[in-house]
Formats: structure tokens, sequence, C-alpha cells
């Protein structure tokens, strides 16, 4: 499956989840931030954008789909189009339609991934001719995930999330998506964190040996996800069905970003044994999952 198809003269950009693989806050930075290390693997599961010509003065976004995207300027979709017209100084009428099949405020990071799609799909649609460093430039004033998505399907993100170095190897995997219905505040999470330096350095050798020698499969059974105590903190009914989940005996549920998206990884050859679990989680908790691949760009 292809990222950008034409289909006459609109253009279909597809903008895939995240889940993070591990998870670290090195500490708080001077400008408020904290500081992340964060693998982070698209999945095959999508948001899907539809570029075409408007019929109206400027971009025209909307929103339809399953989960609720906000219109107009308050979404990511229309800051990133009036982002790239803007420095590019382009003047001309834009309709998007976002079909929204990824929820928000679940850690799976599909506003960035929405945002990215926006930037890579106007340059394509555009005939922009833009360069990655460009659109680099662009995503980080857009938000901290929003980089990831322009490179990938592996990478390894520092500094607020923005800074991306691409992990060259293949990590097939399958996944269950846990997807609880509630959506958590990022900010509350971080400023309900407290951090613990000592646990901070353990993992952080820990893991950085594991991402240089390549054994991204070690990365992943750590469980790693530092943020995941302030979330469940905040939010405890989400600390009950991770260790509802667990008790079910197919192996670790980990977090996804700073929540509420819980994930359980499984070799890529085990669909039967993601099925069982999404068919027990549904008879258990009543709570949606779906299973996913590990995404191929």
């Amino acid at each position: 499956m292809e990222q950008m198809t034409f289909h006459k003269d609109a253009l279909s950009v597809l903008a895939p989840a995240k889940i993070n693989l591990s998870l670290l806050i090195a500490g708080k930075r001077p400008d408020g931030f904290h500081e992340l290390e964060t693998v982070m693997a698209k999945v095959d599961w999508y948001d899907e954008l539809l570029i075409e010509p408007g019929d109206i003065a400027g971009i025209e976004l909307i929103c339809k789909g399953p989960r609720w995207a906000p219109d107009g300027a308050d979404n990511l979709v229309y800051q990133a189009a009036h982002l790239i017209l803007e420095k590019c100084h382009i003047n001309v009428n834009i309709r998007i339609i976002l079909t929204k099949n990824i929820p928000a405020g679940t850690g799976l990071g599909s506003a960035s991934s929405d945002a990215a799609a926006t930037l890579m799909g106007l340059n394509h649609f555009l005939q922009l001719d833009l360069d990655q460093r460009e659109l680099f430039a662009m995503a980080a004033t857009l938000g901290s995930d929003v980089s990831f998505f322009l490179n990938g399907p592996l990478a390894f993100c520092t500094g607020k999330g923005e800074k991306v170095e691409k992990i060259n190897e293949i990590y097939d995997f399958l996944a269950l998506l846990i997807l609880p219905g509630i959506n958590v505040s990022t900010a509350r999470v971080y400023k309900n964190y407290t951090h613990n330096p000592t646990l901070y350095l353990k993992l952080h050798t820990q893991l950085n040996f594991y991402i240089r020698e390549k054994k991204i499969d070690l990365v992943v059974k750590t469980c790693t996800n530092m943020l995941q105590e302030s979330c469940f903190n905040l939010e405890k009914s989400l600390a009950e069905l991770r260790e509802t989940v667990e008790s079910l005996g197919f192996g670790p549920c980990t977090l996804s970003g700073s929540g509420s998206s819980l994930f359980c990884i499984f070799e890529r050859g085990d669909q039967q044994k993601a099925i069982r679990l999404k068919k027990r989680i549904a008879k258990q908790t009543g709570c949606e999952s779906i299973i996913v691949r590990n995404n191929k760009w």
C-alpha cells in the first residue's frame, strides 16, 4: 500500500498511527518541556486525507469518519496547510477532506501524523519540491511528534520528540491496540509526572545499548514507559484495565505515549493469539481493540 495515490485531480494521503516501543524521560528542560528518549514505530492503521482543488478561497477542511476531529484552525491539518502555503508564498484554493479513523488523545499520534501527511501531500500535490530539511523545519513548529511521521517507519526520537534518528532495521511485529474510550490530556500527564533520575539512568544505559545493537525486540521486552505511572495515577481505570489484560495470560501490556491507548506486542505470525486476546478483552471489559502490524514506510 502506497502512502500517496492520485485519483484524477485529487491526491489521497494515508496518515499512520504510531506506538512508543519505549519511552524515557531524561528530565525537565529549561524551556519547561521534558527531554524524551523514545523508540517509535508506525503501524498500519490510518487516517486518510484527500487533497483536491477547492471551490472557496483559501483552505477548506472537511472532517468526517468514525472519530471526532475539530474543523478549521484548531486542527493541525489546517495549521500545516496554512504554514506550508504561507512559507511558499502560494495563494491557492485547496480542499482537504480528513477521514478520521484514529481517536485523538490516545497516545497514537494521530493529529501529528495528519499534520505530517498534510505537509508531504501538499508538497507533492502542488509540486513545491521542498526537501526533507525544509519539511522537518516546518514540522518542528507544529508539534513534537510531527517530524517522526516524515521519517520512519522506525526511529529513535529525542529532544521534545522532534529530533529523529531513523533506525535502519526491519522490526516485524503484530500488536493489539486497546482503545479504552478515554481521552487523556498530554499536558496533565506531564504536569503530574515525578522524575526518577536513578531509574532513568538505569533504563537509559540498558535501552541505548539495545538500540545501538539494533536489538529492537529487547527494547520492546523491557515494556518501558516512564509516563505510565503518571497517566495511571490520573486515570485509575487505565491501571485497572492493564491489570485485567495482563491477568489473561497473553503477556505484558504497555501504555503508548502519554495514553490512553495500551498495546500488547506479538510475533508477526501470532495473529490467532491476538484474535483470542481481542475476544477475551471485549468479553471481559467491553473495550474496543484493533489488530495492527508494523508499517512498511
